[in-house]
């Protein structure tokens, strides 16, 4: 497989090239779709699992984890992973409040263990809770995380069905329009793994979503000649996903985006942030914010439209 080396006055990091020959191969694909629901985490844990915690505590913690993610110019893959792991965990164990920032915390290092060539340090993870947790607490629950997760921890994520999609479909690979859609795709994965009404989708379905949502919004469709009736019934042979269940889909992410989507996009690490400074260690511990999370909540919710999706229109 062919090596690229990125331009960087660090160390050169090498990513490789995607492969035309996997990306062709129906099997590759197949594989991903029957692992999928190994990793999927119960769409009802609040309600079953979860006393102490609830859905905008999930999204608090959640934007903070976007943020650090954001700052360390983490791959894409690193947040939507760690959300993974946040939502099978609380899925199996219930936790207090005060505990949720040091379980998102333990998931970020283990995402970027998986993920990044040089995975986020310990230190620094610390330095971004403003020291409230220790280090002692990190590794505890790093072996806690794991251990409930019985070690499976190679989730199979959105991000990984995009090349896939986007190979099946008549659109450049080479183009400017082709990474341009994968980014905005990309975007639209990191939006969607902060809200929880989104735990209930399938992997494949919210790649199939955004890409569908990022081809649609940046006009492809009224460009190429391919109507959106089109394009979802392609979406819907290449990944078997029921065509109502798209739909649906389909429109959560596009209200996301209409209603703000929760800030402003970084145009190097493709990751949505907040439009204001990183956290830099100035987040507080999220057991002693029930009234802050309300707030940061109305917050985000009034931030306006990621620069990187602005040429989207639904």
């Amino acid at each position: 497989m062919d090596l690229l080396c990125c331009e960087t006055t660090a160390p050169a990091e090498c990513v490789a090239y995607p492969d035309p020959a996997l990306l062709a191969d129906d099997r590759m694909l197949q594989n991903l779709l029957r692992s999928e629901e190994r990793y999927a985490p119960s769409a009802s844990y609040f309600g079953c699992v979860q006393r102490d915690i609830s859905p905008i505590m999930r999204k608090v913690v959640a934007e903070w984890m976007l943020e650090v993610c954001e700052e360390q110019k983490c791959q894409e893959e690193v947040f939507p992973l760690s959300m993974n792991y946040v939502d099978r965990f609380l899925s199996i164990c219930p936790i207090r409040k005060s505990q949720l920032q040091l379980l998102g915390t333990a998931c970020l290092l283990l995402a970027s263990k998986l993920r990044e060539p040089r995975p986020l340090s310990a230190d620094v993870l610390v330095f971004y809770t403003d020291n409230s947790i220790t280090h002692d607490d990190l590794w505890r629950w790093e072996q806690l995380v794991v251990s409930k997760l019985k070690w499976d921890l190679s989730a199979v994520t959105p991000g990984d069905f995009l090349l896939y999609i986007l190979a099946r479909l008549p659109v450049d690979q080479r183009s400017w329009d082709s990474r341009m859609v994968r980014r905005h795709a990309q975007t639209f994965i990191a939006l969607s793994a902060r809200e929880y009404k989104f735990s209930m989708y399938t992997p494949s379905m919210i790649a199939a979503a955004s890409v569908a949502a990022a081809l649609h919004g940046l006009d492809w469709t009224g460009k190429s000649g391919y109507s959106l009736a089109w394009l979802l019934n392609e979406l819907t042979r290449i990944t078997a996903i029921e065509q109502d269940y798209l739909q649906g889909c389909l429109e959560q992410i596009e209200e996301m985006v209409r209603n703000g989507g929760g800030g402003s996009v970084s145009s190097q690490s493709g990751y949505p942030s907040d439009g204001v400074s990183p956290m830099g260690g100035h987040q507080r511990p999220l057991g002693d914010q029930d009234t802050t999370s309300q707030e940061k909540m109305m917050e985000h919710e009034k931030a306006g439209t990621p620069t990187d999706v602005r040429d989207v229109h639904f």
